[in-house]
């Protein structure tokens, strides 16, 4: 059974505000062990990676860097209809990211003064991708193509096992730089260069609770995307979806991890009945059935509402990662939603296509993150700079307050470097 909710019910406050507070991340602690690798890397550099990959990977690595013919007979062994679909990807990333790089700006006030911005890329980033089980060439696109449209000279990768669609991935975003090494031993490698690797401006990309303890460690070095947590989706729909459908959404979610987290709010309690149903019946036949099955029953829940317009103030609330609206006028809910990483429309529009091929990024705020903050984008990949340019007569125009201001901050240095122009000296 899937935890259900009423919001009709005088508890529901209660009830609603327990699921909110689920802590759905794992207790262990692993800062201390972070450190120390994080440290010992500094200290040690490429025989530190070498050492730490022999012990938690079991490899015995001679060379950090793979070549390019070693990327090249790595993609050879993909199936076609796969390099395709990257491909399709690849343009499609592209081409919405394109649209959101911004413009620099200059422009003259009242005063004469000519203030103004610019934008310019970073220098260089380092992408973590996991490998194993969790092999995902959608997220080398989904980090590296922003990263080249913003302008991004060097994106260094790093990945263990060296996954054959993850390193095609690589090529059709650009990234010739792969090093086969993982955990937090890699995230410090990029953050603090080794022999072979250059240190980078910037950490992005997913990993596991080594991996996040690791760009928490070396934040502040480096610029990081963000530190996300379990997956999670929330679908709002009406009585007229198809019960398999929503099911199929909430549980492509549920299959990522088992602390990911899946909510459906419907006005509808014979809906919620169905979905629920089509969900257990789903699971039976799920390759992950056993992640997604913890996740729905631990973490999952089911909301009744009264009517779908009070969907909004609780989706605000959960802040979710996803966000599916699954009615005939879903723009109108939408329009009534502040907090969301991204936004599904439609009863054709399944999150999955987001996570893979519409264009959207899927690195998204987890977590209630979404309160305030964005999912990854160009801009992530790019400084603002402010202009600033005075001539005489916008001095004195504004020198004078200027100078009122900084002697009121104790500030005397501040004020003279001002009123000495002012006064012609």
């Amino acid at each position: 059974m899937v935890r259900r909710l009423d919001a009709r019910a005088p508890d529901f406050e209660s009830a609603f505000q327990t699921l909110l507070d689920a802590k759905r991340e794992g207790d262990e602690d692993v800062a201390q062990a972070v450190r120390a690798i994080v440290a010992d890397v500094r200290a040690r550099g490429d025989a530190a990676v070498k050492d730490y990959t022999a012990r938690f990977d079991k490899v015995e690595l001679t060379t950090l860097r793979l070549d390019e013919d070693e990327i090249a007979a790595a993609e050879a062994q993909c199936p076609r209809d796969a390099l395709d679909a990257l491909d399709t990807a690849a343009r499609r990333i592209e081409a919405y990211h394109r649209r959101q790089l911004p413009k620099d700006e200059s422009f003259v006030d009242e005063t004469g003064a000519t203030l103004g911005w610019r934008w310019t890329p970073l220098d260089s980033v380092g992408l973590y991708v996991p490998g194993g089980t969790a092999s995902y060439p959608s997220s080398v696109l989904m980090n590296a193509v922003p990263a080249r449209v913003a302008g991004v000279a060097r994106v260094a990768m790093v990945t263990p096992g060296a996954n054959p669609l993850v390193l095609a991935a690589a090529r059709r975003a650009g990234i010739s730089e792969i090093y086969r090494i993982g955990g937090a031993q890699a995230v410090a490698a990029l953050a603090y260069g080794t022999e072979s690797i250059a240190a980078v401006d910037k950490v992005v990309g997913p990993g596991n609770a080594y991996v996040a303890a690791a760009k928490r460690e070396v934040y502040g070095r480096v610029g990081i995307d963000s530190i996300a947590g379990p997956s999670e989706i929330l679908v709002v729909s009406d009585g007229a979806s198809d019960p398999d459908w929503i099911a199929a959404d909430l549980l492509s979610q549920a299959e990522h991890d088992r602390s990911s987290q899946c909510v459906l709010i419907t006005d509808d309690a014979a809906f919620a009945d169905k979905v629920e149903a089509a969900a257990a019946r789903a699971l039976e036949t799920l390759p992950r059935r056993e992640i997604a099955s913890a996740s729905w029953h631990d973490f999952g829940a089911i909301i009744v509402v009264a009517r779908l317009d009070d969907a909004a103030a609780l989706v605000d609330r959960i802040a979710p990662e996803h966000l599916e609206i699954a009615t005939d006028d879903p723009q109108k809910l939408a329009a009534r939603v502040r907090h969301a990483g991204a936004i599904f429309l439609g009863r054709h529009t399944p999150e999955a296509m987001g996570d893979y091929i519409a264009g959207p990024n899927h690195v998204l705020p987890t977590s209630r993150t979404a309160r305030f903050s964005s999912g990854l984008s160009v801009l992530d990949f790019l400084k603002r700079t402010t202009l600033l340019s005075l001539d005489a007569r916008a001095l004195a125009s504004l020198g004078p307050k200027a100078v009122t201001l900084a002697q009121a901050e104790g500030l005397q240095a501040h004020a003279r470097s001002i009123a000495v122009r002012l006064d012609g000296k």
